[in-house]
């Protein structure tokens, strides 16, 4: 496997479930995702729905739409980033998170109606910007700088 530059982690955030999430500065990632961060909702969480990537970009342009909730963790995100280009993501990809973690996109984040108390017109204006839930192939420990690096299988 090779590895290409993609962005970093701005934030790690966990939470007892719901939104918001506080930053922590370093977190242990396992099987159900960050140490330290709860569901509230069965939908939520799970082996495949373990960890949720969030991007500055998106919130850029939710604050451009007028939405006011400030990063990080406004939400519920557990890996805040900035420079990964999640248009160019797809289910299966693979992402290295600093030294030791590598996650797998699961599927996209679906907004519910957890984040309406952040705005109003949520979850319908957060559709193509929700960010992606990914299952982790190696635990480890994530931190705030971390870069991340997308995965590639050679042919």
């Amino acid at each position: 496997m090779t590895a290409e530059p993609a962005g970093g982690v701005v934030s790690v955030c966990v939470g007892p479930g719901g939104v918001p999430k506080r930053a922590v500065p370093e977190a242990r990632v396992g099987e159900l995702g960050l140490e330290g961060d709860a569901h509230r909702h069965r939908l939520h969480g799970g082996p495949n729905r373990a960890v949720c990537l969030f991007s500055m970009e998106d919130y850029a342009s939710l604050a451009a739409d007028g939405v006011a909730a400030s990063p990080p963790g406004a939400f519920g995100e557990n890996l805040l980033t900035e420079g990964l280009n999640y248009a160019a993501l797809d289910v299966g990809d693979r992402l290295a998170v600093g030294d030791e973690v590598v996650l797998e996109i699961h599927d996209v984040r679906e907004p519910c109606g957890t984040l309406k108390p952040v705005d109003p017109r949520f979850p319908d204006l957060m559709i193509g910007r929700s960010g992606w839930l990914c299952r982790v192939v190696t635990h480890g420990v994530v931190r705030a700088g971390d870069p991340i690096r997308r995965l590639s299988v050679p042919e």
